[in-house]
């Protein structure tokens, strides 16, 4: 197989990192952007975006506002969930492309504005849709120190600020958004991250030409449209449903399980028929993987969580089932992570209380009205 593969499990079903989710939260942008409203400006119909993506519309961020301003929102109600504040936390991981600026740190400046005084904050960046997966299992790892009883991850782009919006290639496609979990050990018999699969193979069908050592930002890169984001939409396709089934099929088998014994799917938000191609060639029934790309159009590595966040706050993850978490993003990056859910050490089960909005949208608000742009 081309790129480089990694795999931990000494032995089939024997590696287990003894973590739950014991919170999610999500935060949406306002302004919805349809289909509709692209066609005015961009040489496509309705139908085709639906039938090429199968997204009707997206969400984009105030231009006053930044990724971690929807990180910092999508925090509260994770916290809430697990029934922690942030001054209990022990990490924040970030994992995004599209971070406010390129110093100081994202993860550093959600951690301050949370109020997460004593967190290690780390950043996971150019993994693009697949950053996700990676702070996932960082975070995980992160829990096997007994100094470290809770992490909050974090995955939120805005596509929006790096997308040309003359580009069909890519203007149809992204939405902004952010998701979080808490994770913390588990002391449930079985429960935890059961096994993982991470592959990478060097690909330039998805970047950033410019804004890096290779091509630092200039008058000209900013003119020639450098910054903006290139994709080949038929290889990524071509990719994502290759690496995507062979990398569940992977961490599902060196967790010891066969597909039909996982319960819930939750996929990369790419694009719908990626999605279904992905679920036919595993011998998948749709009703096992949610979907928001519909809604929310691909929203990096916020999409795998936008999809678990929404089973849980509808209470469909119950204490022992078992999971995937599966993405793949520009590099190409890709990888999945087998779970089987269950009790939270030190909080009890983790049943996906719901949250009624509050604390969020307060704080989103008065950021909203007060947020001043760096000189």
């Amino acid at each position: 197989m081309n790129g480089v593969e990694f795999a931990w499990a000494s032995g089939r079903g024997a590696y287990r990192l003894p973590v739950a989710v014991a919170g999610t939260g999500m935060h949406l942008p306002d302004t919805v952007i349809t289909n509709a409203e692209l066609t005015e400006t961009l040489d496509t119909t309705e139908e085709w975006i639906v039938a090429h993506t199968g997204i009707t519309e997206r969400r984009r961020l105030p231009s006053q506002l930044a990724t971690s301003d929807m990180c910092v929102a999508a925090a509260h109600p994770a916290l809430a969930a697990a029934g922690l504040a942030a001054a209990d936390l022990d990490a924040i991981i970030v994992a995004s492309y599209t971070y406010d600026q390129p110093l100081p740190s994202t993860a550093l400046i959600v951690k301050h504005a949370l109020g997460a005084h004593r967190a290690i904050a780390m950043d996971v960046t150019q993994a693009a849709c697949a950053a996700g997966i990676h702070a996932l299992l960082i975070g995980a790892h992160l829990l096997q120190d007994p100094g470290i009883g809770s992490v909050l991850v974090i995955a939120a782009d805005c596509a929006s600020r790096v997308t040309d919006p003359a580009d069909r290639a890519t203007a149809v496609f992204f939405g902004d958004a952010a998701a979080a979990v808490v994770l913390t050990g588990t002391s449930a018999d079985g429960a935890g991250l059961l096994a993982h699969h991470i592959g990478s193979e060097l690909s330039y069908a998805v970047r950033i030409p410019a804004g890096g050592s290779r091509l630092p930002s200039s008058s000209h890169t900013v003119t020639a449209g450098q910054h903006y984001l290139r994709m080949d939409g038929r290889e990524v396709r071509q990719v994502a449903t290759a690496r995507l089934p062979e990398s569940i099929a992977s961490a599902v088998g060196r967790a010891g399980l066969g597909i039909g014994q996982i319960d819930h799917f939750f996929l990369h938000q790419a694009n719908l028929n990626i999605i279904r191609q992905t679920l036919v060639q595993l011998g998948v029934r749709p009703e096992k993987a949610p979907v928001t790309v519909d809604k929310l159009g691909n929203t990096g590595a916020a999409g795998m969580l936008t999809a678990l966040h929404q089973t849980w706050h509808q209470g469909r993850l119950r204490s022992g089932d078992t999971y995937v978490l599966s993405a793949i993003g520009a590099g190409f990056h890709w990888g999945s992570l087998c779970f089987r859910h269950g009790l939270c050490f030190r909080y009890g089960l983790c049943s996906g209380t719901a949250y009624v909005s509050g604390t969020a949208d307060v704080w989103l608000s008065r950021r909203l009205a007060s947020v001043r742009r760096p000189r």
